[in-house]
């Protein structure tokens, strides 16, 4: 039964002829856009993740505590601090001859140490967000050993805000060029139930089963969607391939990522699945039109 089912809808699909690719490349196309902003947000959410567990503000003190254990005690009973470390004059002092490098003797010849004492506090999740950044930077400010605030998260809620258009842009396009292709499918399957009306009488007439009569229209969508979705994951991964590796270098200076990552299994089944849904509903439509 299956392999009559199935050799219907192969022959289905040559009947339908240009209709049936046009079906497909559209699909493809679909699925293409819609893959290629999907990686791009997706690799921009792991830069933004990763981003925000580096999220830091520093409070550079008026002067070097006596008692610096005090004041990280304050500081940690802070709602939004999930931790802080002291750094004293003398150790902000090494890390500025380590940035220098070569130059670090011009350090030596200052005659005191400018750097002032700070507290490096990491926020936590709740705070690593413009609001939450901005009412902790408020909260820090007022300490009494305070003498200035550095730090934010706003560019990091850009970067956010970049990730989550991208992404609607890719739903849009995607959807449009889904719906085209859902009718595209649709009215190959509708060319080939009227060229097949005397054929599917005579099928009834005998006794044959419904399923014989649609399944093979539901198969005939199903195979174009999924033949689009391997043409669009083609098409994605020759991309990816010669994208990457030229763009890898200025992503990971600009964004901190190693590397930029293709779709996981699970994306590439999604994409697959997706596809196969596409054509099978456009062959869905066509068949609840024609029932009796």
């Amino acid at each position: 039964m299956l392999g009559f089912l199935v050799g219907e809808a192969l022959r289905d699909l040559r009947r339908a002829g240009r209709v049936a690719i046009s079906a497909i490349v559209l699909i493809t196309l679909s699925l293409a856009a819609l893959g290629g902003f999907w990686l791009v947000s997706s690799n921009l959410g792991r830069a933004v993740a990763q981003w925000r567990d580096r999220v830091r503000i520093v409070v550079y003190l008026k002067r070097e505590p006596s008692a610096p254990e005090a004041v990280l005690g304050r500081v940690r009973a802070i709602p939004g601090v999930s931790g802080v470390t002291y750094i004293a004059k003398a150790d902000a002092l090494r890390a500025l001859k380590q940035v220098l490098g070569k130059d670090a003797s011009v350090v030596d010849h200052l005659p005191a140490n400018p750097l002032p004492a700070s507290l490096e506090v990491t926020p936590s999740a709740t705070a690593a967000t413009p609001e939450g950044a901005r009412d902790l930077v408020g909260r820090l400010a007022a300490l009494p050993e305070a003498d200035e605030v550095a730090g934010s998260a706003d560019w990091i809620e850009r970067l956010s805000q970049w990730q989550r258009l991208l992404a609607t842009i890719g739903l849009g396009v995607g959807a449009v060029l889904a719906v085209a292709a859902i009718l595209t499918v649709t009215t190959a399957t509708t060319l080939i139930l009227h060229a097949r009306r005397h054929e599917t009488e005579i099928m009834r007439l005998v006794g044959a089963p419904e399923s014989a009569i649609r399944l093979p229209l539901l198969l005939q969508g199903m195979m174009q969607g999924l033949a689009g979705a391997v043409l669009a994951l083609i098409a994605l991964m020759a991309g990816y391939s010669l994208v990457a590796p030229r763009l890898e270098p200025l992503v990971n200076l600009t964004l901190g990522i190693p590397d930029l990552e293709f779709f996981s299994p699970f994306g590439i089944l999604t994409l697959l699945g997706a596809g196969t849904l596409l054509g099978g509903l456009g062959g869905w439509l066509a068949r609840a039109r024609r029932e009796p």
